[in-house]
């Protein structure tokens, strides 16, 4: 399974924040620095359960503010 977690952040710590995930988080497939509402997006690949937990210490993490989580879904198209 795999996920996009939008990561918003405090002020100036785009650098310090994008390594750490890099370094700690071993399900982090890519880690970008984006614009827009969020700050960075992380694609993760797991289990809902890794994924879940990933994301739990993300929200632990004093420099992240707020996450927002899209989970890939299968959906037969009919095509």
């Amino acid at each position: 399974m795999r996920a996009l977690c939008l990561i918003t952040i405090k002020p100036g710590t785009i650098d310090k924040v994008t390594k750490s995930l890099l370094k700690k988080h071993n399900m982090a497939k890519e880690v970008m620095p984006v614009t827009g509402r969020a700050d960075i997006c992380v694609i993760l690949q797991g289990s809902m359960n890794e994924i879940d937990i990933a994301i739990m210490g993300f929200t632990k993490k004093k420099d992240i503010v707020s996450t927002e989580t899209l989970i890939e879904t299968e959906v037969d198209m009919g095509w």
